[in-house]
């Protein structure tokens, strides 16, 4: 099978969330299971750096449909651990300043981007079986095939994925952008309305011959108002279309035996290394070092992140006989509440307002506990991330947050789990835990089942291979 999967970033080169990880981590490993699998994304000139856009060698040009309009699109390639990455160039759309997301013409660069991807499929002649497009930025993607490029005789076989990372972001715009900007006929204007607004990630639903999540929970979820942020209505005739598959992560990328940004090098046959890392992210964030649990977060400090759940008892926590240490920005309600209760708790609360990604690694080595109590996590790649480091998850049982986290209730389990979105249903969780931090043995043994746990992304691939598959027999007889 030829898997063309279509990303708005992907690592290595660009990435400002988890779907960059995805790209970069699922089809090396679709490439190992033996597929053969490309990626395809926008050249963002000024946000690749310079030693990674020399690998990049030119392919073609031509120019693109954009409502009665066509601009010029250049496609250039390179092959990463065997993914052939495309990379499709428009200096006005993607050579900008200030990030990759966030203009005012988002609507009309990412509709390029879309349909530049078909045009590239018809430009080089690379005709795969399956698209796998994602989030609401590739989400034209197949419904300019259902308009466009279905009865092309070479395109004819290819079948649609689309994958849901995110349900809250949908890509809605006025209906104004419809034929000028996004290049759909009127008469087709059903595909994409809903609300009285344009809705491009409506439209992927509508149209994709599958639809997929990053977890099974979630796949769940999303047809429940409460998470499904008002595409339930156009969700509730597709389950037969829809599954979830567990992201993984780079095991080679998350590994305590082999990181370099950590005190003390350790694995889940010799952990004496995890206690030289407390150490050292206690003298890093200028704790007294010492014998208490030390429970940590690493999150955007915003609401569905759980951060209002840790507001309320946040003082009971420390009182409880935690050091606590955040790394986070985000509303600034939450960040200025964790510079207080830095000032309230001297020598146990530390807060570091931003991202640092050497400081995250030490986190994730050095704490003994990871807190993430979202109101919604479609997948979370943070508590796979602190299992693979001996860090002891305490999260709220929802999307891939329930699929990778089995309480320690029985002697299979990796954490710890509260169901219902109430702060003292959380405390509770952390009591269990420091209760059995204190027995010794047993906080040793949930320390190696954890860093035992399989997350890599083989599981996955084979996930997805068989949807492919499953795609590519349609009509086979």
């Amino acid at each position: 099978m030829k898997i063309l999967y279509a990303a708005s970033e992907a690592q290595p080169f660009v990435a400002t969330g988890g779907l960059a990880d995805v790209a970069g981590s699922l089809p090396k490993s679709l490439v190992e299971e033996g597929c053969e699998c490309s990626v395809i994304m926008p050249y963002y000139k000024k946000s690749i750096s310079a030693a990674d856009q020399k690998t990049l060698k030119f392919v073609t040009e031509f120019y693109v449909p954009v409502g009665w309009r066509s601009q010029y699109c250049g496609v250039f390639k390179t092959v990463i651990s065997g993914v052939t990455y495309y990379l499709i160039d428009n200096e006005y759309y993607f050579a900008r300043d200030f990030g990759i997301y966030g203009y005012f013409d988002d609507a009309e660069r990412f509709a390029f981007f879309s349909r530049a991807v078909l045009e590239t499929i018809k430009h080089t002649g690379e005709v795969p079986d399956i698209i796998n497009s994602n989030d609401w930025q590739c989400a034209l993607i197949p419904v300019y095939f259902n308009i466009y490029y279905r009865y092309q005789h070479d395109m004819r076989k290819i079948r649609n994925v689309f994958t849901i990372h995110n349900i809250a972001y949908q890509g809605k715009y006025g209906f104004d952008l419809l034929e000028d900007i996004l290049s759909i006929p009127r008469h087709m204007a059903m595909l994409v309305e809903y609300d009285g607004d344009i809705n491009l990630m409506k439209g992927a639903l509508e149209v994709a011959d599958k639809i997929t999540t990053v977890s099974s929970t979630y796949a769940e979820e999303i047809f429940d108002p409460w998470f499904a942020c008002g595409l339930d209505r156009a969700l509730s005739n597709k389950k037969f279309k829809t599954c979830g598959f567990l992201n993984g992560i780079d095991l080679d990328a998350h590994n305590p035996a082999t990181d370099k940004a950590i005190a003390e090098k350790f694995s889940v046959k010799k952990k004496s290394g995890k206690k030289t890392c407390k150490s050292a992210l206690l003298e890093k964030v200028g704790l007294p070092n010492g014998d208490e649990p030390v429970i940590a977060i690493v999150s955007r400090l915003v609401e569905h992140k759980g951060v209002d759940l840790i507001r309320e008892v946040f003082d009971d926590i420390v009182n409880m006989g935690y050091k606590a240490v955040v790394l986070g920005s985000g509303d600034g309600e939450y960040e200025s509440f964790f510079h207080e209760a830095q000032n309230r708790h001297p020598g146990k609360v530390s807060f570091v307002c931003g991202y640092v990604p050497d400081l995250a690694r030490m986190i994730y080595a050095g704490a003994d506990m990871f807190l993430m109590p979202s109101k919604s996590e479609p997948c979370g790649l943070a508590q796979m991330i602190s299992l693979r480091y001996g860090t002891i998850p305490v999260v709220r049982a929802t999307g891939g947050l329930k699929d990778s986290i089995i309480d320690c209730g029985d002697e299979s389990g990796t954490g710890f789990t509260f169901l219902t979105y109430n702060a003292h249903d959380m405390l509770a969780s952390i009591q269990r835990a420091y209760e059995l931090y204190n027995d010794s043995k047993a906080w040793g043994a949930l320390v190696t089942r954890a860093m035992k746990a399989d997350f890599s992304w083989k599981q996955s691939a084979k996930l997805y291979i068989g949807l492919y598959e499953e795609l590519y027999n349609w009509g086979v007889t």
